[in-house]
């Protein structure tokens, strides 16, 4: 009966019989292998592997302004008691046996100082997805600060990258990233790094400095500043010590070039005659016409005169003789 059911003969004699099975297998199985080897190599490709730290390398775009610092000391002594808890990504390199990394630079740092090799998810990205992948991973692990955000969508958009990807990579809106890059281009990335990725400082401060920048040369006053202040301070004390001296400049200086000082003129029976207004840019003499109306006529038909006969009195006091 099974025989039957599976050795069924062609219902037409004159029709040419079914192909064998054997054939069928023969050209299908190639296909099925390596629909089966791709899966296999995908599997591969995203499972977490142990990679000498040395076969890494650290390019792409930094997120962080500090990478050498305490925090990886730190996190390498954890490592050393704990083990690595959270593994790196990273991406095939061009070179063979050789990967480029996504996201975990602090980690990859710790380990290289420990010893031993670093626990690694190896994901084939392109520059986009990976960018897109370091941003979020970054976010959600430790935020980055106002600056180091606004730094890292500086070389972002420097490197080329699209203004969706830069959002994505950073979850931030349209206006989000105009925030940070406005403030970005009003400062000297000397000052920026010299400060330091300052957390806990945001985008008003930061937008304050930038207006002061433009009044007074800042990255002169910051390292001035900073090379006064103990080694342990913390970048958000190096930004507010800044910040104060930048304030405290900018008001010397308009209080000797641009702050505008206005003195009444009277005459000897205290009658008001005009006013004087002086500031680092002008000279001004201002008559009001209800005070003194006839007055205000008669200077304004002498104005001219008057002020080039001062300026010719001038040029004879310093002795130019023209």
């Amino acid at each position: 009966m099974g025989r039957n059911i599976f050795n069924q003969p062609p219902k037409n004699a004159d029709q040419p019989a079914a192909p064998s099975p054997a054939p069928v297998k023969s050209t299908k199985l190639p296909g099925s292998v390596g629909g089966l080897r791709d899966s296999l190599r995908e599997i591969t490709a995203n499972s977490i592997r142990d990679i000498e730290p040395d076969r890494i390398d650290m390019d792409g775009l930094r997120d962080r302004l500090i990478l050498e610092d305490e925090s990886i000391d730190e996190l390498a002594e954890s490592i050393l008691k704990h083990g690595q808890q959270v593994p790196i990504m990273v991406r095939p390199s061009d070179q063979p046996d050789r990967y480029r990394i996504v996201y975990g630079r602090r980690r990859l740092a710790a380990i290289r100082k420990t010893g031993g090799t670093v626990k690694a998810i190896v994901r084939t990205l392109d520059d986009d997805a990976s960018l897109i992948a370091q941003g979020q991973e970054n976010n959600l692990r430790l935020d980055p600060s106002f600056i180091e955000k606004s730094l890292f969508i500086k070389e972002m958009q420097e490197a080329g990258y699209k203004p969706g990807v830069i959002q994505d990579a950073l979850g931030l809106t349209r206006q989000g990233v105009s925030n940070h890059r406005v403030v970005i281009e009003q400062l000297p990335e000397e000052l920026v790094r010299l400060i330091g990725p300052a957390h806990g400082v945001g985008r008003r401060q930061w937008s304050n400095l930038a207006t002061l920048s433009s009044k007074v040369p800042v990255f002169d006053i910051a390292r001035e500043t900073l090379n006064g202040l103990p080694e342990a301070t913390s970048s958000a004390d190096k930004f507010q010590a800044v910040y104060a001296a930048c304030s405290s400049k900018t008001r010397r200086a308009s209080n000797m070039s641009g702050g505008r000082k206005t003195t009444a003129v009277k005459d000897e029976s205290g009658r008001p005659v005009g006013h004087l207004s002086v500031d680092g840019k002008s000279i001004a003499i201002k008559i009001i016409r209800k005070d003194n109306p006839e007055f205000g006529n008669w200077l304004e038909e002498r104005a001219e005169s008057t002020l080039r006969q001062l300026f010719e009195q001038w040029q004879d006091e310093r002795g130019s003789g023209s």
